[in-house]
């Protein structure tokens, strides 16, 4: 997520480089890779160590090509070791809009390739024995309005016509395990789960070096030239040639390839985790799996060392100072939980994550032999397993799964004005959930009078 921000914590056993939150202190395996220091002549070069580029990687290497991987600063640097560590099914699209755009068929399709992304990560972290990482099991979508028909649409068209591992929890099912009155219904997705995102990228980083890939960090990539059989990226002190480029630095794309990097919205989030709740925290949440009380302009949290909520909220398209929301996340924390009483903060951080327009991933090829993955803010960790799959088979057996993706094209996040649009959009919509929720809160008082 962005350039290290910030931290309330510096645990003197954390990698320095990784310090500004819980995860740093808690990384299972730190590791270097050294900087590109000579020309190298390969296959397929990967350029971004964030988990699209590492299972890129990974899949092209297994296929028996040589990789090179360049990441500009630290392996997981951005989104990819700052996240909540949630791999659900689906899109940050609502799945009725895929419909509406592609037809049930197609939509069908994409969400059975999100699942494979699923699949894919907890079978990987099963096979490989990656150490810390931690899977919980559980993903529970809650609403905090009163208005069931929304969740119903959904819960029909994922259960019945995707065969989706989906159930439909009622209100007392939900507030059984999440003790508040700010919840109503909600949809729970037995199949998902959470992670320790930071510790799945070094286990992920290990697994495509164990297969061949040469990793370099600290090699930022200065210029491409795409064109011809063997595409050239010079780095600082060392250049590639390979015959296949795969660009998944998401935001980071900057002067490599401006029209590319013009497509993604960069997005910052802050993260916060509180100070061990002991045995109060058993009074608010009883539930171990991820918890999202919105897809956007709302929270996600859950569960950390057994007594700890790592929360999630609010959006800049700017890049702001992780303190100044401290508050903002402790009250919405109290707010819900209020039997939690007073909440201390042990760490919070900030960090940058790429949106698209669509809200759906790009996968595919920009022109012969140079491939994207990128925008996956919002997603979860699914599609960028899923998007380095996709583009493996695509390179080296010449699979057509990425054309899937074809009606999601590469569109521009409309620059500065963008920003402020999207940024009048979310607060927009935060104030407007926030009246419906307090809304549905009057009216249960009012039949319970």
């Amino acid at each position: 997520m962005g350039e290290l921000q910030d931290s309330l914590a510096n645990g003197a056993d954390a990698d320095p480089a990784y310090a500004a939150g819980w995860y740093g202190r808690t990384l299972a395996a730190p590791r270097r890779w050294p900087a590109l220091a000579v020309d190298l002549d390969v296959d397929a070069c990967v350029v971004g160590g964030g988990f699209a580029g590492l299972a890129a990687a990974l899949e092209i290497a297994r296929r028996g090509w040589s990789v090179a991987l360049i990441e500009a600063q630290r392996i997981a640097w951005q989104a990819s070791g700052r996240n909540l560590g949630f791999v659900l099914p689906g899109f940050q699209q609502d799945v009725e809009r895929i419909v509406a755009r592609c037809g049930l068929d197609h939509a069908r399709r994409l969400w059975g390739l999100s699942e494979d992304g699923v699949d894919y990560i907890r079978d990987l972290i099963h096979d490989t024995g990656m150490p810390g990482v931690n899977p919980v099991g559980g993903w529970l979508e809650v609403s905090k309005t009163d208005n069931a028909d929304g969740m119903m649409r959904t819960l029909t068209l994922l259960g019945q016509e995707f065969g989706a591992a989906v159930e439909g929890w009622p209100v007392e099912q939900v507030r059984e395990v999440l003790k508040t009155d700010r919840y109503f219904h909600g949809l729970h997705y037995r199949n998902a789960f959470h992670i320790h995102p930071l510790n799945y990228a070094f286990g992920l980083a290990a697994a495509a070096e164990a297969a061949g890939v040469r990793i370099f960090e600290d090699t930022p990539a200065l210029t491409l030239d795409p064109a011809g059989v063997r595409k050239r990226i010079v780095t600082p002190n060392g250049r590639l040639r390979a015959g296949t480029v795969v660009l998944a630095a998401n935001t980071g794309l900057g002067a490599l390839a401006p029209e590319l990097a013009q497509t993604v919205l960069p997005v910052s989030t802050y993260v916060a985790v509180t100070e061990p709740l002991g045995d109060r925290l058993a009074d608010a949440v009883a539930y171990p799996g991820a918890v999202s009380d919105g897809r956007s302009a709302n929270h996600h949290y859950r569960i950390v060392d057994g007594d700890r909520l790592m929360w999630s909220g609010y959006g800049t398209t700017w890049v702001g100072n992780p303190r100044r929301y401290i508050g903002p996340l402790v009250r919405a924390i109290e707010r819900t939980y209020p039997q939690l009483g007073k909440v201390a903060i042990a760490d919070v951080w900030g960090g940058v994550m790429g949106f698209t327009v669509h809200r759906m991933p790009q996968i595919g090829e920009v022109s012969p032999g140079l491939w994207i993955a990128s925008g996956f803010g919002g997603h979860g960790l699914n599609t960028s397993a899923m998007a380095g799959v996709i583009v493996a088979r695509a390179v080296v057996e010449h699979d057509d799964t990425w054309r899937a993706f074809l009606p999601y094209d590469l569109v521009w996040a409309g620059g500065a004005l963008g920003r402020a649009v999207q940024q009048g959009l979310s607060w927009w919509r935060r104030r407007w959930q926030a009246f419906e929720a307090e809304r549905a809160r009057r009216r249960q008082a009012a039949r319970a009078a």
